[in-house]
């Protein structure tokens, strides 16, 4: 199998072309230390995790592991699946390490580290869970929106909370909010989504003051607060009304962040050129609406 060294991956992952690293131990290892862009992917779940994620065959693939032989048996399986531009890093993990650069612990750190540059950058304005408890039990004028899917709000949430995914704030908060004195408090598990919630939620610009709760569900339990399990709070279907002010909002990110915009003949060239680049298709919709009609 193809050998690549560390300080060549180094300068890969420094272009700007597709490049799959596959870190294909187990996940509890992948958590301890790994390379800031890779992807877990423990061997024994290759063949159900990696064509979801690396859908074209000639894919730039770069293998990691602790040099147990997992990325071996991970490039003749890939092989045999038909990848065709396979390559394992040359002493692994330690091989990295060795060479002078940073492995990282912990998991979707990427995205965690997104969000500490954004409340950097931005001053995203956070709420203790003290201050928080205070108002509620004071009948303040607050609202809160829990920022992650279903599934996890399920099982826990602050009480009172409403259901709210992060992608969905900016369009559904005209129906929950209709006072603009109203306080708006974002919070998930920990730190990361309240972060990008709350200052996407700033950045639309609703008129409401919006915080994130520090340290989110996490923190409200930690200050000795109850939270509510099994509640199926959610926010409204949107009206006519609410579109129309989300809108707005949506206008308004747009212009200041000069978002690109495509169309349905621009999607079909991305479709007609998947095999020479990875095309990945996005809704971030409701699974409910998601499921009633979407895009082949």
């Amino acid at each position: 199998m193809n050998k690549i060294s560390a300080s060549s991956l180094k300068g890969k992952l420094t272009e700007l072309g597709e490049l799959a690293l596959i870190d294909v131990r187990e996940e509890g290892a992948f958590a301890e230390s790994h390379l800031l862009f890779a992807v877990s992917i423990p061997l024994d779940r290759l063949e159900l995790s990696f064509a979801d994620l690396v859908p074209r065959k000639h894919t730039p693939v770069v293998l990691c592991d602790d040099g147990s032989g997992r990325a071996e048996m991970a490039a003749e399986r890939l092989t045999g699946f038909g990848y065709t531009s396979i390559e394992i890093l040359d002493g692994g993990i330690a091989g990295w390490d060795e060479a002078g650069h940073e492995l990282f612990s912990g998991v979707n750190v990427p995205s965690k580290a997104f969000g500490e540059f954004v409340e950097h950058e931005y001053g995203t304005p956070h709420l203790p869970a003290e201050e928080l408890k205070g108002k509620i039990e004071a009948g303040d004028d607050v609202v809160v929106l829990d920022s992650r899917p279903l599934q996890e709000f399920l099982k826990m949430s602050i009480p009172g909370a409403i259901c709210c995914p992060g992608a969905e704030l900016v369009y559904r908060v005209p129906e929950i909010v209709a006072n603009p004195e109203t306080l708006v408090v974002v919070n998930c598990a920990g730190r990361t989504r309240s972060i990008i919630g709350s200052q996407s939620l700033i950045n639309a610009g609703i008129p409401n003051r919006v915080v994130a709760l520090k340290n989110g569900t996490m923190g409200w339990h930690l200050s000795g607060y109850a939270l509510e399990h099994g509640k199926s709070r959610r926010a409204p279907e949107v009206t006519a009304r609410g579109l129309e002010q989300s809108k707005v909002f949506v206008e308004q990110v747009k212009n200041r962040f000069s978002v690109p915009f495509i169309d349905m003949a621009q999607l079909q060239r991305f479709r007609d050129q998947s095999l020479e680049r990875s095309l990945f298709l996005l809704d971030v919709r409701s699974e409910d609406e998601f499921q009633a009609g979407h895009l082949p």
